[in-house]
């Protein structure tokens, strides 16, 4: 089953970007990673970058309208944005946010996130591995 990867603000500098918080994989080698392991678990996935909030928004409802599985990391837009809140609101399959970093460990305006209310879950902290956990999520609510 198609199953998207959707990651928002800043994550296309995965790498070179604070790598004190969010590693050194880089946005390459993370998205190459979620195509492996969503076929080791079954799925098709695609994994797409956007620096553009209303291009995140669309994607969003293009796998609403498929009916597929998303992957989402916000970035920051996870903090205020109700318009992807919104766009997320209206999937029907299932949403796993994730986030590199503990959120919760962060700064304060960091601990809220405005799209956690309607995820089916939510994973932060665990670096890179927290994609690979939310693919085998996605997987195992499928079958």
């Amino acid at each position: 089953m198609k199953t998207y990867v959707l990651n928002g603000v800043n994550l296309g500098r995965l790498g070179t970007r604070q790598t004190d918080v969010y590693g050194l994989t880089s946005y390459a080698t993370l998205a190459a990673s979620c195509v492996q392991w969503g076929k080791e678990v079954g799925l098709d996935v695609e994994c797409r970058q956007t620096d553009a909030e209303h291009e995140l928004v669309q994607w969003l409802h293009q796998a609403a309208d498929e009916h597929a599985p998303v992957v989402l990391n916000p970035g920051a837009w996870s903090h205020y944005s109700y318009a992807i809140r919104d766009a997320c609101a209206i999937l029907t399959a299932p949403l796993v946010e994730v986030h590199l970093s503990n959120i919760h460990a962060r700064e304060e305006f960091r601990h809220h996130s405005v799209v956690s209310a309607v995820a089916t879950g939510v994973i932060c902290g665990l670096g890179v591995d927290g994609y690979r956990l939310a693919l085998s999520h996605i997987a195992i609510r499928l079958n």
